[in-house]
């Protein structure tokens, strides 16, 4: 697949202080940029925060300042270097254009272009390799397949993965602040007596789990498990790994968890990887902590996580169902490493 406005190639230098626009800013994903970029010293020229025309005036803080926020336009790029888009995907396919354009990078938190050839699709604990390959837009992963893949690489890198079953447990965060909102309110209504009729989720997200996210495809998954199905493939470049997911709602604010079982192929010669070696990998890995003391409970859990960068890893042990393979337990702020804050690494390589 290709996109018609990028360029067959990208030859502008990223300058050592480049100006910055988060598009999308109001929102909870946008506010968490903002505050990567102030927390981590991103050396911006300058930051604009760029909004709908509803948003326009209102203040957001940024470091120690107060950002306005503008309109989002196709003239919002003149002069702008990167531009962090987390505003939706009709959004980026009508003013990335106008961007690229412009010479601004985009790094698109959305799932409209993940899957072009031209995209890279990058985790950059991962495949940081990859952002150079761009053509004036690099994708930002969805959040439950940055984590899980952040998990999988060091093992990939033991092994070569076979297989990868995958149930996860999503926390409201991931329909934005809207889904954060519902989830609140309707558990005080419910605790209160009160009726409180889902409406940014298909059913009562409060004391339940929905296992449904995004629109239902002919294959009886929905979109959610196919993008983690694809974008794995794509960031580990193994287009044969099989994977197979299953992604849940909970009523979680903040944080994903999941489940991950991984089968590695072993056989001609190749061994299987011992639980130590797997373990050894995990804790080596950049960007992950180990947290796995199961006898003395001691393992992720989402509350316990909520603003931090890592990736966490518990539970690790062997899966005997199969000739090589392990079970982990995997969580990750969704709104931090599973958005924003990929987001903000990912600009960080450009310089």
């Amino acid at each position: 697949m290709a996109l018609s406005f990028l360029p067959a190639r990208w030859d502008k230098t990223m300058p050592a202080r480049p100006v910055v626009a988060v598009c999308g800013a109001t929102g909870a994903v946008g506010r968490e940029m903002l505050l990567c970029l102030a927390q981590r010293g991103f050396p911006a020229a300058e930051v604009r925060a760029l909004a709908s025309s509803r948003s326009v005036g209102r203040t957001l803080p940024f470091g120690s300042d107060q950002l306005t926020v503008a309109e989002l336009s196709e003239d919002s790029f003149e002069g702008v270097d990167i531009a962090l888009f987390s505003a939706g995907g009709s959004i980026s396919e009508q003013f990335a254009p106008a961007a690229v354009a412009a010479g601004c990078v985009v790094i698109d938190n959305s799932s409209a272009f993940r899957m072009y050839d031209a995209v890279p699709l990058v985790v950059p604990e991962v495949n940081p390799e990859d952002a150079f390959e761009h053509c004036g837009i690099i994708a930002n992963p969805n959040c439950s397949t940055i984590q899980m893949v952040v998990a999988l690489a060091p093992l990939d890198a033991l092994c070569p993965l076979k297989r990868v079953v995958v149930s996860t447990y999503q926390a409201a965060s991931g329909a934005g602040a809207k889904g954060m909102t519902e989830l609140e309110e309707q558990t005080r209504a419910l605790q209160a007596g009160e009726a409180y009729p889902a409406q940014v989720f298909s059913h009562q997200i409060a004391f339940n789990c929905i296992p449904q996210i995004d629109v239902l495809l002919d294959d009886g998954s929905y979109k959610e498990e196919w993008k983690m199905v694809v974008e794995t493939q794509k960031i580990l470049h193994a287009p044969e790994l099989a994977v197979q997911v299953t992604c849940v709602r909970v009523p979680v604010l903040r944080c994903h968890s999941e489940a991950v079982t991984v089968e590695f192929a072993v056989g001609d010669g190749r061994p299987a990887p011992s639980l130590a070696d797997c373990r050894a990998a995990l804790e080596a890995y950049p960007g992950i902590i180990v947290e796995d003391d199961p006898a003395a409970r001691r393992f992720p859990t989402p509350v316990e996580l909520v603003g931090t960068d890592k990736t966490y890893v518990g539970r690790l042990r062997v899966d005997s169902t199969v000739p090589a393979g392990v079970a982990m337990w995997v969580v990750a702020d969704q709104l931090r490493k599973g958005a924003a804050l990929n987001a903000v690494q990912i600009a960080e390589l450009l310089l």
